[in-house]
């Protein structure tokens, strides 16, 4: 008995054995995928308000060869501002298909999200990255090189009717008061959709925007409930009645604070520029009162437009002797504005950049009368020949 259960335990054993020293077949194996070659319908791409709906533009690339059904495909498409190697990219991803339609609505908006300016042309980059749908076997393809035009579009917010506004609030100098002290608390206009000021704020308070000095009927503020850190910016709105206070930034101090319509973003940033004069000469052999100092007044003096800017309506300005530069105090040579070059003279005759203690600045190539116009919250200065 003992020796037949020792032959059954046996047989028993042996065919374990077999079982797992079975060999199995090969398991699949898949080839590795290929690197999508991307193409374009074009290469300038211009569209205007009436393409809003229509197709502008068509991106296209290779099959990568991925081993997957199309739902399992997974295609990133980047577009980026030339030169910023896709750091701060708009990203589309789509699954299978190896095209993909963009309305001039869709690229306008991508390429206002970058900041471009209405009708000017830029760079931008493209490319497309394969992967499978959990991200293995990633490929990138070739970057495309396309030049593209956003355009004009009506501004987020409605621009303010008699094209001003003024800052008032417990966080200003003037306070709650209104209407408010001017022109040191109303804002610069510098471009159709854009407002600057450089302002003294208090910090932890609050404040708002009107486009009429001295009515609280209509007023710009934050929308009710507003995100934390608005301190920072944000959205902005409209009001006849409703809308939050914007909240000043946590430590006092000189700002520039900057409204954009056609977003409809604010922003507050402490003010980095040329420190902020209480009145403007120009001095210098360029001027009938050569380098003179203190300069005859007022015809050397500067008129303070708002918060930030500075205004000579009309100097004669002589191109053979050449040089001149900006005073906050008549009289004193402790300091000036001039160019942001080391060399006298290397500045751009009709505007250009300027900050404290610069060079010498050149006159206009040609001598004439001229209008000149100071801004401190953009730091640069324009002349024109009137």
């Amino acid at each position: 008995m003992k020796y037949l259960s020792r032959i059954i335990l046996s047989i028993f054993t042996a065919s374990i054995l077999f079982v797992a020293c079975k060999k199995e077949g090969a398991l699949p194996n898949y080839a590795e995928s290929t690197a999508p070659i991307l193409s374009a319908s074009k290469n300038v791409i211009a569209p205007v308000p009436a393409d809003s709906s229509s197709l502008v533009l068509t991106l296209n690339w290779t099959d990568p060869m991925l081993s997957a059904d199309s739902a399992h495909k997974m295609y990133l498409i980047e577009i980026d501002s030339t030169g910023r190697n896709f750091t701060k990219s708009t990203r589309i991803t789509q699954y299978g298909s190896l095209s993909k339609n963009l309305s001039g609505k869709e690229l306008n908006d991508i390429l206002l999200g970058f900041g471009f300016n209405f009708s000017i042309a830029y760079d931008i980059d493209v490319r497309i990255t394969s992967s499978y749908a959990n991200n293995n076997d990633i490929k990138v393809s070739n970057t495309l090189k396309l030049k593209a035009t956003a355009y004009k579009v009506p501004p987020k917010v409605a621009l303010p009717a008699g094209g001003k506004l003024f800052l008032v609030g417990g966080a200003s100098d003037g306070g709650w008061n209104n209407p408010v002290p001017t022109p040191t608390q109303e804002f610069a206009r510098i471009d159709e959709t854009t407002f600057v000021g450089v302002f003294n704020l208090k910090a932890n308070d609050e404040f708002l925007v009107l486009p009429v000095n001295g009515d609280w009927s209509q007023k710009f503020a934050t929308p009710s409930n507003a995100v934390a850190g608005i301190q920072n910016g944000g959205d902005f709105k409209f009001y006849t009645s409703g809308g939050d206070n914007f909240k000043s930034p946590s430590v006092a101090g000189m700002y520039l604070i900057t409204f954009d319509f056609q977003r409809g973003k604010f922003t507050i940033v402490p003010f980095t520029g040329p420190q902020l004069p209480t009145d403007l000469f120009i001095v210098g052999g360029a001027t009938p009162g050569g380098w003179n100092n203190p300069v005859p007044t007022p015809t050397q003096q500067f008129t303070r437009l708002n918060s930030c800017e500075f205004e000579l309506a009309s100097l004669s300005l002589n191109q053979a002797n050449g040089m001149y530069l900006l005073l906050p105090v008549n009289g004193s040579w402790s300091s000036k504005y001039g160019g942001v070059g080391s060399t006298n003279g290397s500045n751009q005759p009709i505007g250009d950049s300027f900050k404290e203690g610069g060079s010498d600045l050149k006159a206009p190539d040609v001598s004439g009368n001229y209008k000149i116009n100071v801004n401190f919250a953009t730091a640069t200065y324009k002349l024109t020949k009137l």
